[in-house]
């Protein structure tokens, strides 16, 4: 795999196939790179919710009324849509959660490491709670490393994809009722296939990128 190809191929698809849908076995993979996402400490602190059907997208769709209706057509035309949602906080019943999952899977030798881990995942989100007072944010910055992952993997695939922060978190909030379960809504990703008349492919907009001489330093 070459991967600047793979760049260079994805982009934000603006306009999706409403009859090309993705096959089962691409979307077992999509759910993968859900998944398996790195994230601080191994916290995990997203749900998502994925809408295939005419009523799911309709549902998620609700969140693109009003100022944010410009995205509506990516919701209802797209294959899939996957709503992501971060952890509102982490406290030590889902901690103890995590550490069970972690321990099921064989991931400590012993139980010192397994409280180390305990520990130390607990320090850094002491942190973001008490000194930094930014745990919500942190948090979410988890759910960005997955979309990040998440863009990459699927373009891997061939699959197209647009992230939209522009969406009414809160209607989302509510159709899900997703606070009452203690998540909120982030961002949402239309996955699916381009049409040959969107405006906005790489053949039709090229790339424009930052130039490596003021982007990097190598020391």
């Amino acid at each position: 795999m070459n991967i600047k190809n793979v760049l260079n191929w994805r982009y934000s698809a603006k306009d999706f196939d409403p009859n090309k849908k993705i096959s089962s076995e691409d979307i077992d993979q999509v759910k993968t790179l859900l998944r398996m996402s790195p994230s601080s400490t191994n916290l995990q602190p997203w749900h998502f919710i994925i809408a295939s059907t005419e009523e799911g997208k309709k549902r998620i769709a609700k969140g693109t009324q009003g100022f944010f209706a410009f995205n509506e057509a990516k919701v209802i035309k797209a294959s899939h849509v996957v709503l992501f949602c971060s952890r509102i906080t982490a406290d030590e019943d889902y901690m103890q959660h995590v550490l069970a999952v972690e321990d099921l899977d064989g991931r400590f030798p012993n139980e010192q490491v397994k409280q180390g881990m305990h520990g130390g995942r607990n320090a850094f989100a002491n942190i973001h709670k008490y000194d930094l007072k930014d745990l919500p944010h942190w948090l979410e910055k988890q759910v960005y490393l997955n979309i990040g992952n998440f863009l990459l993997g699927v373009a891997t695939l061939g699959i197209d994809a647009v992230p939209m922060e522009g969406i009414d978190v809160k209607a989302l909030d509510e159709e899900f009722g997703l606070r009452e379960k203690g998540f909120t809504a982030v961002t949402a990703v239309s996955i699916g296939y381009r049409t040959a008349s969107d405006f906005n492919t790489t053949d039709k907009t090229p790339k424009s990128r930052l130039p490596e001489e003021e982007i990097f330093t190598l020391v």
